[in-house]
């Protein structure tokens, strides 16, 4: 068994490589938080990469059996919140994140649930499907790193709020990835957004479709607007160096959304990010939405997550 220091070092490479935007944002976060936010990242990504067949977020392709990766995915996750046993380093950091807060195991079954969709190959009829989705396999995330941050178990609005932001992140991922997702067999737009431009799926990839999909990104990223103010509130809850961290987030995925608007058909000509220098003046809005706040915003309309 690794020692803690061991994990968190192979965490904070995982969340180096995986996800620059928070690892960026992490750097905000107080040493005991932030070491617990790479461990829980670590076995997210994990469970996202044996689901997908991919690499820390990258080479996507065809799971040749997605379905015994997902028993896998459960089998190890089970070791390592019911017993002492030998674990790969992402189950070991999931191991230290339980044992050291109060995520609950309710959390990690309906972030599981999402990756069983995905091995199911699942699709979304609805838009109230997709956010189903976005809430199994982000907003669940979200109230776990809520509670890691210190949110209490019972602290239902702010955790809500954390969901919120989890959905509005999965949702600026769907837009940004459309077109690589669907190349590599990956639909997450509804069924019913597809009907209404007779858009099929074979055909989200073709060149000579990108204005319509470019519509559709547009849409996911209006949705995820309310979600992304909700948040913010949320935010202010948490302590200050952990409530700048989570508005930088919000703030660099929110970035990257408008990019994908911004750029329309093109969005999809290379992966969109944002630069150190965009990074940087996010960090500069959170700094001046942590202190100064936010407008009340009511969460009337948005999704309502499991209880």
């Amino acid at each position: 068994m690794s020692s803690r220091a061991e994990i968190v070092r192979f965490s904070k490479e995982t969340i180096s490589v995986g996800s620059q935007s928070f690892a960026a944002a992490s750097a905000l976060f107080a040493p005991d938080v932030r070491e617990r936010c790479w461990m829980l990242y670590a076995w997210c990504r994990a469970a996202d990469d044996l689901t997908d067949g991919q690499t820390l977020g990258h080479d996507a392709g065809n799971n040749a059996d997605p379905d015994r990766a997902h028993a896998f995915l459960q089998e190890m996750t089970a070791r390592a919140l019911d017993s002492d046993e030998a674990v790969p380093p992402p189950f070991e950091a999931l191991r230290h994140v339980v044992r050291e807060t109060n995520v609950s195991r309710g959390l990690i079954e309906d972030h599981l649930a999402g990756f069983a969709l995905d091995a199911s190959q699942w699709r979304a009829a609805s838009e109230q499907d997709l956010l189903q989705y976005c809430y199994h396999v982000a907003g669940s995330v979200g109230c776990m790193m809520a509670i890691v941050m210190g949110v209490p178990p019972g602290d239902e609005d702010t955790l809500d709020r954390a969901c919120d932001l989890g959905i509005a992140f999965q949702l600026s991922n769907i837009a940004r990835d459309i077109i690589p997702d669907a190349q590599v067999g990956r639909y997450y737009l509804p069924d019913e957004w597809l009907r209404e431009h007779s858009l099929d799926l074979a055909a989200i990839s073709e060149p000579e479709n990108r204005e319509i999909v470019a519509v559709l990104a547009a849409r996911l990223i209006g949705i995820s607007q309310p979600y992304h103010r909700s948040a913010r509130i949320g935010a202010l809850k948490l302590p200050f160096r952990s409530r700048l961290a989570v508005l930088m987030a919000d703030g660099v995925y929110g970035a990257i959304g408008q990019k994908v608007v911004r750029l329309g058909s093109k969005a999809w000509d290379q992966r969109v990010s944002t630069r150190a220098a965009e990074k940087f003046s996010q960090l500069a809005v959170a700094l001046g939405r942590g202190v100064f706040g936010n407008a009340p915003q009511s969460r009337e309309g948005l999704f309502q997550r499991p209880r």
